[in-house]
């Protein structure tokens, strides 16, 4: 039992650590600006496939809208530490989303020459979601 509750405490940290890392990813973004880059290019794939539904954002709505996803994120905290068994499904969404992301700017920024915005902690977002995603198998698998 004690083994089991351990498991559900590790599981829990690395919920909690791919959030802070989100955090901190969306922090450099705002820092970097994000939006420069994402926006013009969002414009210039609806031109070439204009039934492909990719949004625009301002700062104010996509900042506010991040905010609101981490704090919802975070309050899942205790159900990761509980190792209720429907994070399993989104701890797996939210960890290939998130290394995703990471290694999108990482390759963005290989691929263009330069450093993208979101690059800085994009490293941090892809560790933190392996974390969580060999934390999430362990607790699925039992051991």
């Amino acid at each position: 039992m004690v083994m089991d509750k351990e498991r559900h405490f590790n599981f829990g940290w690395a919920w909690m650590a791919l959030c802070l890392a989100l955090a901190f990813h969306v922090t450099d973004e705002a820092l970097t600006d994000f939006l420069s880059v994402y926006n013009p290019t969002v414009l210039a794939i609806r031109r070439r496939l204009p039934l492909l539904p990719l949004p625009t954002f301002t700062f104010k709505v996509w900042l506010t809208g991040l905010i609101i996803a981490i704090i919802l994120l975070l309050a899942l905290s205790p159900f990761a530490f509980r190792g209720v068994r429907w994070m399993i499904f989104l701890a797996y969404v939210f960890g290939i989303f998130m290394a995703a992301n990471g290694l999108q700017h990482i390759a963005g920024s290989i691929y263009m020459g330069r450093l993208m915005p979101g690059v800085y902690s994009s490293p941090l977002l892809v560790i933190c979601s392996i974390y969580l995603l060999l934390k999430v198998r362990h607790r699925k698998r039992g051991r």
